[in-house]
């Protein structure tokens, strides 16, 4: 029995082809984020045939048993990431929606001194800043915000950064 059927069956869940492969495309990637459109096209090129509502249903079944972590940066598509059970924070461009993973221990220090100075106890966290990648069209994007407003950031349709 495979470490991934165990997980399932463990959790209660039924091994089942379509979990095993929607668990395989996020092994294959381990630090991506990655949509349901994301996982239904890679599964499709891949010649496996599961529907795009299936692949949303796994999804949600495989973050709520803990093989994944879901977030929604947008607030208009959640995605997932595999959990590998190390803490971290985002950087998301405003634009393409690229993720970017890191750590840094002064900011997480911080972050207890300040959560001490209020008299909290953190329990846990997420961090999520949002900006523009290096990626040329999106600066070019981000200059051309000055002077038109008309193509609004993904992450900005919904939440009032500005």
């Amino acid at each position: 029995m495979s470490k991934n059927e165990s997980l399932l069956r463990g959790r209660g869940l039924k091994v089942t082809l379509p979990r095993l492969k929607v668990m395989q495309a996020f092994e294959a990637a381990p630090h991506q984020h990655l949509t349901a459109d994301d996982v239904h096209r890679r599964l499709s090129t891949n010649g496996d045939s599961v529907g795009i509502a299936t692949v949303y249903r796994i999804l949600v079944q495989l973050a709520e048993v803990g093989f994944l972590r879901k977030s929604s940066f947008d607030q208009e598509k959640a995605v997932f990431e595999l959990e590998l059970g190390l803490h971290h924070d985002h950087l998301v461009c405003v634009y393409c929606g690229k993720v970017v993973e890191f750590f840094d221990p002064v900011i997480e220090e911080q972050q207890n001194i300040i959560a001490n100075e209020h008299k909290f106890q953190l329990l846990e966290h997420t961090m999520s800043l949002y900006g523009v990648c290096e990626t040329a069209s999106c600066r070019v994007k981000a200059q051309g915000m000055k002077k038109h407003d008309n193509e609004q950031p993904i992450a900005l349709k919904t939440k009032d950064f500005l």
